[in-house]
């Protein structure tokens, strides 16, 4: 057990958890030709960049189904096991679905600790569980860097499926979690982050998107989308360019980690931020927003927060409703027309 105490999973990995995502535009070319086949019954494909697909099974059924791994983000193995499941299951939230079955994801060093190995399960298997689904199985290799992570099927009424291209002008848009969690990781990656501060996040990273979730189906929202490896202006961006409208984001009214934000002023920036921001710059006018601040709204979240495009007519008793279940919850502004071309986003 000596050796499981010592080992450190964040020392093995090149990137932490989402922040290890292929960039969106990368990813954009490598499925730019690659040839889709129709089917009726496909609500929502690859080609949608949504963050699931749907299959409709009958005229009340919908299967959602999704996959999301990653390397360490945490040194804990339990911890870790929490995290990446609690992201894998964040995808099904999104499309307004109930995660039913799971299947692991596993590979791991053939040096590792059994009881190391054994803990990250653990971690899966209780946070999907908290979520009232079943892990039914997976499938694991053996491999130099450590990964975890699910494939989730969940259901989803087909007339009530929710995509991150619905959005209309006038919609108010709603979003759940503070930002900043991947400059915390990168700064706890160099042992220059306050352990109450690294808490915190870890915190947030096993928050499930449920509560969220629960609330947003009662209500008239036109698109959803959850904010992870591309970042909140990453995410925001294929909102709007799916949607073809514009988002103005008052961003002082965005939840930011204070402590994020002062590391961030010492340039404690992870790589995947970088990526994000060429990836979403050209459809963003910053305005005299603080570049501080930019850089939190490109930072990937790893397990991050629900973005809602919601109907005018409902949001204030939707977010009534959030703050009372998700205390994180935040009013972050409004969806407009919209140029058909260039800066999308208006930040204020």
């Amino acid at each position: 057990m000596e050796q499981e105490a010592n080992i450190k999973l964040t020392k093995l990995a090149h990137c932490a958890g989402c922040g290890a995502k292929v960039g969106a535009g990368v990813l954009a070319q490598l499925l730019g030709d690659i040839r889709t086949h129709h089917d009726p019954n496909l609500l929502v494909g690859f080609d949608k960049s949504d963050d699931a697909s749907v299959y409709k099974v009958s005229d009340t059924l919908a299967l959602v189904q999704t996959v999301d791994f990653f390397p360490p983000i945490a040194d804990d193995p339990y911890l870790f096991g929490q995290i990446a499941a609690t992201n894998a299951l964040s995808d099904v939230y999104a499309m307004g679905g109930e995660p039913k079955l799971a299947l692991n994801l596993l590979c791991i060093p053939e040096s590792m600790p059994k009881e190391a190995v054994h803990d990250i399960l653990r971690g899966g298997y209780d946070k999907v569980y908290e979520a009232g689904a079943l892990i039914t199985g997976g499938h694991s290799i053996h491999d130099p860097e450590p990964k975890y992570g699910l494939a989730v099927t969940g259901f989803v009424h087909p007339d009530r499926v929710l995509t991150n291209a619905g959005a209309r002008p006038g919609d108010v848009l709603l979003f759940t979690k503070p930002l900043g969690i991947g400059v915390v990781t990168t700064a706890a990656k160099a042992d220059l982050c306050p352990p109450a501060v690294l808490q915190k996040a870890y915190a947030l990273m096993t928050t499930l998107n449920k509560a969220a979730r629960d609330c947003m189906v009662r209500y008239e929202v036109h698109a959803c989308t959850d904010v992870t490896g591309f970042g909140f202006l990453g995410h925001a961006y294929e909102m709007a360019q799916g949607s073809g409208v514009g988002l103005v984001i008052d961003t002082g009214a965005v939840d930011l980690l204070p402590e994020a934000l002062e590391l961030a002023k010492l340039g404690l920036l992870p790589e995947g931020m970088y990526r994000n921001r060429h990836y979403a710059e050209g459809a963003v006018d910053p305005g005299t927003v603080p570049l501080a601040v930019q850089d939190l709204l490109y930072d990937p979240q790893t397990s991050g927060g629900l973005l809602m495009a919601v109907a005018p007519g409902d949001a204030d008793a939707l977010f009534r409703d959030l703050q009372a279940a998700v205390p994180s919850a935040q009013r972050v502004g409004v969806v407009t027309e919209g140029p058909a071309e260039g800066r999308r986003i208006i930040l204020r």
